[in-house]
């Protein structure tokens, strides 16, 4: 069965609702993606210190709307090296970008380096 990502991999961004980690109340946040099967990825070029990373990890029931299908889904921090290396290759591809220097993150960091959130396990929100 395709995933019903199939249709959005090439979207140019999500809108990820987390449960605020001390507020409880819901925040959301624009932010660049990636599609490997039925999994979502977003990469943290803030580093573990982003707010929507740390409720993520904190209350992992997440909401995801892309171009108006929403979805919940169950975020995990991605430790696997072959999966971090598969998903920014995959994630450079689809955008290519000089990095921030205002943040310090290169583009090879923001690839490779810096947090990745996986969702997975749908459900219809």
């Amino acid at each position: 069965m395709m995933s019903w990502l199939t249709a959005h991999a090439d979207t140019e961004n999500c809108y990820v609702t987390t449960k605020g980690r001390r507020t409880g109340n819901p925040h959301e946040v624009e932010i660049w993606f990636g599609v490997v099967d039925d999994t979502l990825y977003l990469i943290s070029g803030n580093g573990a210190k982003a707010d929507w990373y740390r409720n993520a990890l904190a209350s992992p029931g997440v909401t995801v709307r892309i171009a108006g299908d929403i979805r919940a889904g169950v975020a995990r921090p991605v430790t696997d090296a072959a999966e971090r290396r598969t998903v920014g290759e995959l994630m450079g591809a689809k955008y290519p970008w000089d990095g921030d220097a205002s943040i310090g993150l290169t583009f090879e960091a923001w690839c490779f380096d810096v947090p990745l959130l996986a969702i997975s396990a749908w459900s219809t929100a």
